[in-house]
């Protein structure tokens, strides 16, 4: 008799098993498993357990279990087999399988629902009970989940701003949802708790950002009280020729500043040239300056003193070149 039996949903990725099969105790017992003989399967490695009563086999536990990714949807799958069919998944987990861009990778699971006989979340999971519409949800590789646009929101009015603009800037730039689907979704859900901070997210989103570090770096420009700047914006030379697009750009304060992740500095090539661009930039007019993940998140003041001295090296610049 099969092991694999039923299953809650195919889960897909291009390095993952097309399906993913997950079967409960109590479907092998109706199937005529015993108790012990269950035990043996997972005791000899036949059935692998993700979860209280939820088991794969073996080949699709090792394949997944390969990337976080993959055992965060394990893990969720298991949670949704273990709330009812009611539940689905949302929030930061629906962000892993969609894609969405998070700061920080989740530790527990997060569904929403209300499970049939008034169960309650277990340890790892985040239970969640607001209200989902229909439209507010679809399947996923096989699962059923909240929207982008509805997970969008979702991290916006439950997680810090700056959360939730990682989460927008990411999921309108990679096309899971436009400004327009996120608006809508605010329209349908009224006076849930978190809506107003999610609103403020809708609108400061920018699908230009390209990564976490821009969109945080955004958010701390902002709260430091520095203009908007332009995003991925080609600047050119005196003779118009375009030198290379920059991360932000201040036009009228002649200003860049790029946000460096740790691949720059640890590949050679790359570092060298950036600093030939960057001699190009200078010799062009323009003030650069560059920042890290760790300026911009533990010394955010600093970065932007940074930049507002710039901008005053610009303007001297602009009254007296020979400065």
């Amino acid at each position: 008799m099969s092991a694999t039996g039923e299953t809650l949903g195919a889960v897909t990725h291009p390095e993952w098993p097309e399906k993913l099969p997950l079967v409960t105790t109590s479907w092998l017992l109706a199937k005529g498993h015993s108790a012990e003989h269950i035990r043996t399967l997972v005791r000899r490695g036949k059935l692998v357990r993700i979860g209280r009563g939820v088991y794969v086999p073996p080949e699709a536990a090792r394949v997944f279990a390969e990337t976080s990714e993959g055992a965060h949807i394990l893990r969720a799958a298991a949670a949704l087999v273990q709330a009812g069919r009611r539940a689905v998944v949302s929030h930061q987990s629906a962000a892993v399988i969609h894609g969405i861009d998070l700061v920080i990778k989740p530790r527990d699971v997060s569904i929403t629902g209300r499970p049939a006989g008034g169960r309650k979340g277990t340890a790892g999971v985040h239970l969640y009970t607001t209200p989902l519409p229909p439209e507010h949800v679809t399947r996923k590789l096989g699962l059923p989940i909240t929207t982008a646009a509805r997970t969008v929101i979702d991290l916006a009015r439950t997680m810090t701003f700056t959360d939730g603009v990682v989460a927008a800037d990411s999921a309108i730039r990679k096309g899971l949802a436009s400004k327009s689907q996120l608006l809508t979704v605010l329209a349908t859900i009224g006076g849930i708790p978190g809506v107003v901070q999610a609103r403020r997210v809708v609108e400061f989103a920018n699908g230009l950002a390209e990564s976490v570090l821009e969109s945080i770096a955004r958010v701390a420009f902002d709260r430091l009280g520095l203009p908007a700047p332009r995003l991925q914006v080609w600047v050119p030379a005196a003779t118009g020729e375009p030198i290379g697009r920059v991360d932000f750009y201040w036009e009228e304060h002649k200003t860049i500043a790029e946000v460096d992740g740790a691949m720059k500095y640890n590949d050679p090539s790359r570092a060298r040239a950036q600093l030939r661009r960057d001699k190009r930039l200078r010799e062009a007019g323009y003030e650069v300056v560059h920042f890290t993940w760790h300026d911009i998140t533990v010394r955010p003041a600093e970065a932007a003193a940074s930049i507002r001295a710039a901008f005053l090296a610009a303007a001297r610049k602009a009254t007296d070149p020979a400065a």
